[in-house]
């Protein structure tokens, strides 16, 4: 569960430098953000214990793994299913995340796949889920901007 809390300026600095080495020890944190090392555990704590801080799986390229295939399945759902829907979705392995949208669609559902015929399957099986009616997918052709955070956490940093 994300954090309602507003990180502040000095856990964002925190954060670009944890961004920045993520392998770095808390002494190493605690240099580059101008912290003490136990204020730097204590926050990464709070952090952590806050939900502010998510998993860091996004750091796995789902082409390591053999997944070189990136989709966006758009799924519109029979109404009061949603949460029995995204139950079925989250049981999918090949769904990396599903969001709740407003308007004609539903779901976004991100996938992933070996190839075209595997993706094929992937989407069967969201098609497949009771409750779902339709569905439509988008293959994504190339990242442009990548998942990122460290615009937000910069100006949060200057505050």
């Amino acid at each position: 569960m994300p954090s309602s809390e507003r990180i502040q300026p000095t856990d964002a600095r925190l954060l670009l430098a944890l961004a920045a080495h993520p392998r770095a020890t808390t002494v190493a944190l605690a240099e580059a953000s101008g912290l003490s090392r136990n204020t730097v555990q204590s926050r990464l704590a709070a952090l952590d214990r806050t939900g502010a801080v998510g998993s860091f799986e996004r750091r796995v390229d789902p082409a390591a793994l053999g997944y070189p295939l990136s989709a966006f399945v758009t799924t519109q759902v029979a109404q009061r299913r949603l949460d029995e829907v995204a139950h079925a979705l989250a049981a999918i392995p090949e769904v990396l995340e599903v969001h709740g949208l407003t308007g004609d669609t539903d779901l976004l559902v991100h996938v992933v796949a070996t190839d075209a015929e595997d993706l094929y399957r992937v989407a069967g099986h969201i098609l497949d889920v009771p409750g779902v009616e339709r569905t439509s997918t988008a293959l994504v052709m190339r990242q442009l901007v990548p998942y990122r955070l460290a615009p937000l956490l910069h100006r949060t940093a200057a505050c």
